[in-house]
């Protein structure tokens, strides 16, 4: 008889555990965490939304209060999720939570995935035109190879 050896844990070799969808409040994004709500709920796996709230340099804003705006956004965000969550109650059972972390979307959603321990991240395909030159916070995440990630249009 041989011994098995448990050579440690292995992130989403046997189906994921949480799913984490970057939500900005495009278009892309809402659908995004859509999907990712469907994947969620037939894998039974806890559905992570986070929203990347941005860090702009002291001076950059000209006065005007971006910090509160962006917390406006994050707000709205939540109370947009709560309200599908809601309407969605009886149909669909759904373990989720929301997460806001500070930074460049890239560099936020790197955080959230690693603290979170994500075993696959969804985002929505980039709607600004130099993304396609430059890359995308997307194709940035599938580069850096830790984690499945889908992109939605």
């Amino acid at each position: 008889m041989t011994e098995h050896v448990n050579t440690g844990f292995e992130r989403g070799t046997d189906g994921p555990k949480v799913i984490l969808a970057g939500v900005d409040g495009s278009e892309s994004s809402l659908r995004a965490a859509a999907y990712a709500a469907g994947l969620a709920r037939r894998q039974n796996a806890l559905l992570a939304l986070v929203y990347v709230q941005p860090v702009v340099p002291a001076g950059a804003a000209l006065g005007a209060p971006v910090a509160d705006t962006t917390g406006e956004i994050a707000e709205g965000l939540v109370a947009e999720i709560r309200a599908s969550a809601e309407r969605l109650k009886g149909i669909y059972a759904v373990r989720w939570e929301f997460h806001t972390f500070r930074g460049d979307p890239y560099a936020g959603l790197v955080s959230a995935a690693q603290e979170l321990m994500a075993d696959a991240v969804v985002v929505g395909a980039s709607e600004q035109a130099g993304h396609r030159i430059v890359g995308s916070v997307a194709i940035r995440l599938v580069k850096a190879g830790r984690w499945p990630v889908t992109v939605v249009p």
